[in-house]
């Protein structure tokens, strides 16, 4: 009898440092939060943090590898035509297309791909994917890995020859 009521007394006392710990830990993180976002510097910092990444993503919200790694290019290349072509199977034909055109972008031999394309895509997505090619060279020539190299050291593919395909 006495041992039962020496346990419940310390499983009674382990819960409630237990939820005394607890209750310490949860308030310190808001404590620290709220002096971390009243600092002035912390909101400078994010705007800056936040800016420095748009810059990097770009404006169509891709990131380009840097064209010299090959490896990279190829795992980009891939990763583009799949994700393209599984939002196609699922009827999101814009962003599809958009993946697609990253894809022609970092692709060594575009017009090759193109006629691809052009026997396994409906009409109108092909359309759209022609509609989209000329934007193509300028996200490229934006993107961050490619903007911070010399211009004779660029070496994708351009795609001028779009009224072959039609």
């Amino acid at each position: 009898m006495l041992r039962e009521n020496m346990l419940d007394l310390n499983r009674n006392t382990a819960l409630a440092i237990a939820g005394i710990c607890g209750t310490a830990f949860i308030g310190y993180c808001v404590y620290f939060d709220k002096k971390r976002r009243s600092d002035p510097e912390f909101k400078k910092k994010l705007r800056e943090r936040r800016s420095k990444y748009a810059k990097q993503v770009g404006p169509s919200g891709t990131t380009f590898p840097d064209l010299r790694d090959v490896e990279a290019v190829q795992k980009f290349f891939l990763a583009e035509v799949q994700r393209g072509e599984e939002l196609l199977a699922l009827g999101n034909y814009e962003d599809g297309v958009e993946h697609l055109t990253n894809a022609i972008a970092v692709c060594g031999q575009p017009q090759q791909l193109l006629q691809v394309l052009k026997q396994t895509l409906p009409p109108p997505v092909f359309a759209m994917l022609l509609e989209k090619l000329p934007s193509i060279n300028q996200r490229l020539a934006t993107s961050p890995t490619v903007a911070q190299k010399k211009p004779d050291d660029v070496t994708t593919a351009t795609i001028t020859d779009v009224d072959d395909l039609e």
